[in-house]
């Protein structure tokens, strides 16, 4: 034992001594984009070696080498690379000419990863995929991220006032058709309602990439209408910064300095960075005091909220490998807040939510043939339901004894996902991979402990035809422990090159939506009605058709317009929905009763001129009436009934001052949809429309120097606060006939500090 001892002693320092005793010298320079521009965060690495590092801003970088021949190569974001040859020589400096890449500037700030093999150009990506770009999220001043999406073309929020969730709709599809991921991982959710999206902290947001259409394929479930993938930030260069940020926002008319009525939002963030090591913290709040509308007394229209944020991050990173660590962890609390009536007590409710999210993820590029990505998470949520009787007179709080008071939600999930990138040739190579879900509940609603294996192969394959034609076929095979799923899912997408300025792109894909656990598990009993869940559930699933046509009308350095017109046909079978039980008047089941159509187009318009950046879109959505079939008994009702959008996000940098000047806006047309209603003649399909509205914010951001730059603006600057809902009673997401859509104007003020040192 001490033999070995010594000789491990031994070994570790005559690696000391090699390594202290290596000869070489420093090589130095700078990156240039193809139009001459300074690239930033270029990897920078010495082949077979160690060594790297990245280009800081203004392209420049330094990196040691030993003695000896040696192979400098330079990495963007796109993963292309450009090999130096060189002679290093002991003790010596060099200084090599500027490297131009092949990518222009904004190539490499329109690089998108979602559903790619490797990150690449929107140009050269055979997905239609819409990006929010950090500087845009900067512009917006949000301070959740539903601040930044309710002016895009296609989505569409609703809150469910009695629960404070705020869920998206996508192309017609509400939130359980929608797959939220953070860096590429899904996001658990306990219901249809999208709670994660409003749990992600939008200081960390490196942009948000957005792509329309089933991605059942590579995502698996719940990616009928598409995805959202947020990108978190990641540092670049090798030094330590610290950000912190503070915004103060009213409510309306309601405000209270740091605490009280109003938005209040606090965040610092920490980021260390060296010889591709990254350490990074951060902790944000955010309290919203509610919002008391046309409410009175101790009742508010918007719940107050109060929410925790909190993340840390390492990881390590080289030129042929990349792992890193992130864990997300968010304490959120809303409360309902009863009315007072002619009893002397009144009920309270109060929701509690936690969320720790650890994510593990790590890439590994072999060669030019092969790399290998794999992502695990973790997930630990609870909901709990805590309702209490307060007694006006004395003051004393009391747990509430009523059926269905209390209530407790504790769901896990266990994530595993890995893919293989190979090239066989230049032109043709092959993705296949594995997933691993593993879903459990337990609480007073749901039956038992269930758990939800599911196991997953799927395989896709881009092929370069020739110089004008991408096709990327797939297919996703799947078996789960519970529910009957598709047997297989396939996918086609295709991109041709019709001029170089000039792109369309075709795809076909089957999505599918499993049956979630509560769907499945969920048990709910009150003194009005029933709620149980079904095992016999059967897997949504959709067959959808997309395609686009992108027109690159002017591209330059200081000039670029681009305009995209696409259109799409999804058909959905075996809809997941509540129903009564055949003989009772008030027990509800979860069934496949419903089949649902939508289709539609949208016309997206980009220019980007000097300081001048906007956006114009107009979109036309439809949605299938399942009751337009039933002519003879519910009379004779149109297939598809329709709503326009109509949305522009312009911002313009005025250079004297350094301030930009922002405005974004979105027009939602009435939207309809048909219900059945019981009358003296008989049951009949009515009419119900929630009338259009129109949304507005205006901001600036001021940059006052290296370190410091200050926000303000107004939100909702139109005054929206409800939209009428009429032809339907009021349910959950109502109020009294109106549909709940914002707190009325209100106006914020933020300031920002970044400091950092090499």
């Amino acid at each position: 034992m001490r033999q070995l001892l010594l000789l491990l002693i031994l070994l570790f320092i005559s690696v000391i001594t090699a390594n202290a005793q290596e000869k070489g010298g420093f090589i130095s320079g700078t990156v240039n984009t193809a139009e001459g521009r300074p690239a930033a965060n270029v990897l920078v690495f010495i082949k077979g070696q160690k060594s790297i590092t990245y280009t800081n801003d203004k392209g420049a970088f330094k990196i040691f080498a030993a003695e000896g021949p040696q192979i400098l190569i330079f990495q963007s974001v796109t993963k292309k690379q450009i090999e130096t040859p060189l002679q290093v020589v002991s003790n010596q400096h060099q200084e090599l000419p500027a490297i131009r890449l092949k990518e222009n500037a904004y190539e490499l700030n329109e690089v998108v990863i979602t559903g790619q093999y490797e990150p690449q150009s929107l140009r050269n990506s055979v997905y239609n995929v819409r990006t929010i770009s950090a500087e845009m999220i900067r512009l917006r001043g949000a301070t959740e991220l539903k601040n930044i999406l309710n002016t895009e073309l296609g989505i569409r929020f609703s809150t469910d006032r009695p629960t404070g969730i705020t869920s998206p709709e996508l192309m017609g599809v509400s939130g359980a058709g929608i797959k939220i991921l953070l860096d590429g991982v899904p996001m658990m959710d306990r219901g249809t309602g999208k709670e994660s999206l409003g749990q992600i902290d939008v200081n960390t947001v490196e942009r948000i990439e957005i792509v329309e259409g089933p991605m059942s394929v590579i995502y698996g479930t719940d990616a009928m209408a598409g995805v959202i993938n947020i990108i978190t930030k990641r540092g670049g260069q090798d030094q330590f910064s610290v950000t912190v940020r503070a915004q103060e926002e009213s409510a309306g008319k309601e405000y209270d300095a740091f605490s009280g009525k109003g938005i209040h939002n606090e965040f610092i963030g920490l980021n260390w960075q060296k010889k591709g090591w990254q350490l990074a913290a951060s902790g944000s709040r955010n309290n919203f005091g509610g919002w008391q509308g046309l409410k009175t007394g101790r009742e508010q229209e918007w719940l107050p909220k109060d929410q925790w944020l909190t993340s840390a991050t390492a990881g390590y990173k080289n030129g042929k490998f990349d792992i890193w660590y992130r864990f997300n962890g968010a304490d959120e609390s809303l409360k309902l807040l009863g009315p007072i009536s002619n009893s002397p007590r009144v009920s309270d409710k109060e929701y509690i939510s936690k969320r720790w999210f650890h994510q593990l993820q790590g890439s590994v590029y072999v060669n030019d043939q092969l790399s290998i990505d794999a992502a695990a998470a973790y997930t630990d949520y609870s909901r709990r339901t805590l309702s209490t009787d307060l007694e006006l007179a004395t003051g004393k709080e009391t747990l509430s004894t009523e059926l269905g008071a209390q209530d407790l939600d504790e769901l896990g999930t266990i994530f595993f996902r890995s893919t293989v990138q190979y090239k066989i040739l230049p032109e043709l190579s092959l993705q296949p991979g594995i997933e691993f879900n593993r879903n459990s509940g337990q609480g007073q609603r749901i039956s038992g402990s269930p758990v939800i294996n599911d196991y997953s192969f799927f395989l896709s394959t881009q092929w370069q035809l020739n110089d004008a034609i991408q096709l990327k076929p797939g297919f996703r095979l799947t078996k789960n422990s519970v529910y009957s799923a598709p047997p297989i899912i396939p996918s086609l997408h295709t991109k041709i090159k019709l001029n170089k300025d000039l792109d369309l792109r075709l795809s076909y894909a089957r999505g599918f939506r499993a049956p979630m656990l509560r769907e499945l598990y969920f048990y709910y009993k009150d003194t009005n009605h029933d709620i149980a869940g079904n095992l016999d559930l059967k897997a949504e699933y959709s067959n959808s058709f997309h395609g686009s046509l992108a027109w690159a009308v002017k591209t330059s350095p200081d000039l670029r317009f681009n305009t995209i017109l696409s259109g799409f046909f999804n058909d959905y079978k075996n809809k997941i929905d509540l129903g009564l039980v055949e003989g009772t008047t008030n027990v509800n089941t979860y069934l496949n009763i419903a089949k649902n159509k939508t289709t539609g187009g949208e016309w997206n318009n980009t220019l980007y001129w000097k300081g001048l950046q906007a956006s114009v879109g107009f979109a036309y959505i439809g949605q299938y009436n399942m009751y337009s079939e039933d002519k003879e008994t519910l009379g004779d009702t149109p297939k598809f009934v329709w709503t326009p959008e109509l949305n522009s996000n312009i911002s313009y940098l005025v250079p004297k001052i350094n301030t930009n000047v922002s405005l974004f806006y979105k027009f939602t047309g009435e939207k309809s949809a048909y219900i059945l209603t019981n009358g003296s003649q008989g049951t009949t399909a009515r009419l119900s429309k929630v009338a259009a509205y129109h949304m507005a914010d205006m901001t600036l951001n001021k940059t006052i120097n290296k370190y410091l730059s200050i926000n303000a603006g107004v939100r909702n600057l139109l005054d929206v606060t409800r939209v009428r809902i009429s032809g339907e009673e009021a349910g959950a997401h109502t109020n009294d006939g109106n549909s709940p859509m914002g707190y009325g104007r209100s106006y914020f003020l933020g300031l920002t500090m970044n400091w950092a040192k090499k």
